[in-house]
């Protein structure tokens, strides 16, 4: 039995960038679909987190203002403190029954 030699293998080709964009740095660019990328330097700054709500303001032209958006679960905790005696809840739910 004659042996087929097989095609050789196929050569891969990687084109790499010569050139690199050149941005300013804590720049961004308003894309078509009116997105834009906050700098991590700039989200830093501000103390923002990844997931976070935030409020837009439009502050005149040209000028967007971002805010953390309040937690009332937050702002609300523990204002009630001292309202009621220690269990005095649990007895109150133990009427009901």
């Amino acid at each position: 039995m004659e042996r087929v030699a097989s095609p050789p293998p196929t050569t891969l080709t990687f084109t790499f960038v010569t050139e690199v964009k050149k941005r300013r740095r804590g720049t961004s660019r308003l894309s078509s679909k009116h997105q834009v990328t906050i700098p991590a330097d700039a989200l830093r700054a501000a103390g923002l987190e990844v997931g976070e709500r935030l409020i837009f303001h439009a502050e005149g032209p040209g000028r967007v203002v971002l805010e953390r958006e309040a937690d009332v679960l937050d702002e609300f905790s523990g204002t009630l403190t001292g309202v009621y005696e220690p269990n005095e809840l649990i007895h109150l739910r133990d009427e009901w029954d």
